[in-house]
């Protein structure tokens, strides 16, 4: 049991690491994917299914750019 386990494991933090880099790749949230990937291994696959955004890459905006939009 231990042996399945720690296979698993090894596979969602591969996964992980692949669907960050794609999901940049691919303009896409790559935090969002990756956290995904991690708890969920076979979303890879959605992650490597999805066509590439087109345009700029998407910016979240900061902390201190969220403040400031909410102190007025």
């Amino acid at each position: 049991m231990a042996k399945v386990i720690a296979i698993w494991g090894i596979a969602a933090i591969l996964s992980a690491i692949v669907a960050g880099i794609v999901a940049g790749a691919k303009r896409r949230n790559s935090s969002f994917w990756a956290a995904w990937s991690f708890l969920v291994p076979p979303v890879l696959l959605i992650v490597l299914l999805m066509p590439a955004n087109r345009g700029p890459r998407l910016r979240r905006p900061g902390i201190d750019e969220l403040e400031d939009r909410q102190a007025y």
